[in-house]
């Protein structure tokens, strides 16, 4: 399994204009699962998927975020 941290053109969720994608800079951090990787976008993290056909990463910053658990909060 490859390590991530590489910064790409990815389609971001909350730009999508009517059925149009846009892109923009996000970064991808590392894999999760099979096609679920945790991403960065203006300092959201969340999940995103590779679409091989298109060659593109889909950030998810609207439904996809993940939100750290009360447990590490109270941690810092």
């Amino acid at each position: 399994m490859q390590d991530y941290i590489t910064k790409c053109e990815c389609y971001i969720h909350s730009l999508k204009q009517g059925e149009t994608n846009v892109l923009a800079e996000a970064t991808i951090i590392r894999r999760l699962g099979d096609n679920d990787y945790l991403a960065d976008y203006n300092g959201v993290k969340c999940h995103a998927l590779f679409n091989p056909f298109a060659g593109r990463y889909y950030v998810d910053d609207k439904y996809g975020v993940i939100r750290e658990s009360p447990s590490q909060e109270q941690g810092r």
